[in-house]
């Protein structure tokens, strides 16, 4: 897949250089901030860490094939200020932090990384949707109604 590259108004104005790879767009949501059950991506699962859920992992293993991953991204947008996005991408950069758990890898870029560390990608099935959703980020301080946007804690 070829990468784009590209400059979010609101990341210039945190002073901020975001990356951004092309892929299969994917529904991407907050949803309801239930808690979910995380499986650890690493043994030193930590406030660095993306923490996958069991339902997140089964999902990806069910959509991916071959080298295919989940990538995840934030990006300036939404009524709160930052918006997640969630693609498939076969290509790692070497700015990417990946996260296994169970055969299923999820990738973040470093700057992205910042606005998520300590999160937990979930993948949820409701009768209006399906979507994989980023829940209990620690880095956000709010979301909108909608539920797709978020803004930061300075």
């Amino acid at each position: 897949m070829a990468a784009a590259r590209g400059l979010s108004l609101t990341a210039v104005a945190l002073r901020m250089v975001a990356p951004w790879a092309t892929g299969r767009l994917l529904a991407a949501s907050r949803g309801p901030q239930a808690r979910r059950k995380a499986s650890s991506s690493s043994p030193e699962a930590g406030e660095g860490q993306i923490h996958l859920t069991d339902s997140c992992v089964q999902r990806l293993l069910e959509i991916t094939e071959g080298s295919e991953f989940l990538r995840l991204e934030v990006e300036g947008g939404g009524c709160s200020g930052f918006q997640y996005k969630f693609s498939l991408d076969t290509v790692i950069n070497p700015d990417d932090r990946v996260f296994e758990q169970g055969g299923a890898r999820v990738v973040v870029d470093s700057d992205s990384l910042a606005f998520v560390k300590g999160a937990q990608v979930d993948f949820s099935q409701e009768l209006i949707r399906s979507s994989f959703q980023v829940l209990n980020n620690p880095q956000a301080q709010q979301g909108c109604s909608c539920g797709s946007s978020f803004s930061v804690k300075l």
